[in-house]
């Protein structure tokens, strides 16, 4: 079992999820999140230019059997690129180790649970 988490820009988040759905990947849980990595953005306040320190950003959380684990990647990178080539900010993809999932209404344990 694997624990796929994706920093996906905000405007790609119906897009992302869309595709996840028609992978049958459904199961996921999205927060709002402020982060910062190699993008720039600026915007302008009352007449100046400013560099925010932080840019908001939606995570992404999957957990997902062995198998399913390419498929979701494929799917998250497919949906969260700007254009052919994308673009800096576009996001991250990690994938953790999963070590044990227990649904909480059935006490089911493993990858039965996910």
């Amino acid at each position: 079992m694997k624990l796929i988490t994706a920093i996906i820009q905000e405007d790609k988040l119906d897009e992302v999820r869309e595709a996840l759905i028609a992978a049958e990947v459904g199961r996921i849980t999205v927060t709002r999140v402020d982060g910062h990595g190699q993008q720039e953005t600026t915007e302008i306040y009352r007449g100046l230019v400013v560099i925010p320190n932080l840019i908001p950003k939606v995570e992404i959380k999957i957990a997902v059997n062995d198998e399913f684990v390419d498929l979701t990647v494929d799917t998250l990178l497919k949906g969260a690129r700007h254009g052919d080539d994308g673009k800096p900010g576009d996001g991250k993809i990690f994938i953790a180790p999963l070590e044990e999932c227990i649904r909480i209404s059935t006490g089911q344990r493993g990858t039965e649970a996910i």
